[in-house]
């Protein structure tokens, strides 16, 4: 018995401690709470049978099934309900936790990018006398002038649709699996990078996925 006790207070000090993600993972899993609603999460007790969790004063009952026979099954089942949790909510076992701008040829992209929203936002820049028209030296080129002013709301108007479609899909297929959570400050600096920048932001992304899974290969090596 004495035994016992002591693997179970260690049990609960080390998920508490170390595993608190798992914990309200299981919540979200197989009790249905939110998100929100299920951090922080803490784990009060453990069974044979099931787990004992509170999330914002509320308290769950997680099965564990089929029941273990031994506390010393724990760990091979909190890693297991774990990767189910994660299967269950379509997530990734790589969590993104920060913002990286862009670099390299990444910035050439963006300033091309916010040069062609500042020269064709306005149409007035296509017409004489504006900055614009007289550094460029617009007046030798009449016909492509003329031409970039007709066309010059259908580009913007393009070039934004595109982008929010993309800072769209964005939040759905990458921020949402990988743990950024929807309108947190890590999740905004994601979408308005992606809302000005477009594809380029994916790229980037999948780069720290790419490299989250490399650190942890290297360490279960």
């Amino acid at each position: 018995m004495a035994s016992d006790a002591t693997t179970k207070s260690f049990i609960i000090k080390h998920m508490n401690s170390s595993h608190a993600d798992s914990l309200s993972l299981y919540l979200r899993a197989y009790c249905g709470v939110s998100a929100h609603y299920a951090q922080p999460a803490i784990l009060q007790d453990i069974s044979l049978s099931d787990l004992l969790i509170t999330a914002k004063g509320t308290r769950y009952s997680v099965p564990i099934n089929p029941p273990m026979t031994s506390l010393s099954e724990a760990r091979a089942r909190v890693v297991a309900m774990h990767k189910d949790s994660l299967q269950r909510l379509g997530l990734s076992d790589v969590t993104i936790r920060e913002y990286r701008p862009p670099h390299g040829l990444q910035i050439v992209s963006l300033a091309m990018v916010v040069a062609t929203l500042v020269v064709f936002g306005r149409r007035s820049n296509f017409l004489p006398g504006s900055v614009f028209y007289e550094m460029a030296g617009l007046d030798r080129y009449p016909v492509f002038t003329r031409f970039c002013y007709d066309v010059a709301p259908v580009v913007v108007g393009l070039l934004l649709g595109a982008h929010l479609v993309e800072a769209t899909l964005l939040a759905v297929k990458r921020l949402r699996p990988h743990g950024v959570r929807v309108a947190s400050g890590l999740w905004v600096a994601w979408i308005v990078s992606n809302f000005v920048e477009g594809f380029p932001v994916w790229r980037r992304f999948d780069e720290m996925v790419r490299e989250e899974r490399m650190k942890r290969e290297r360490k279960s090596d």
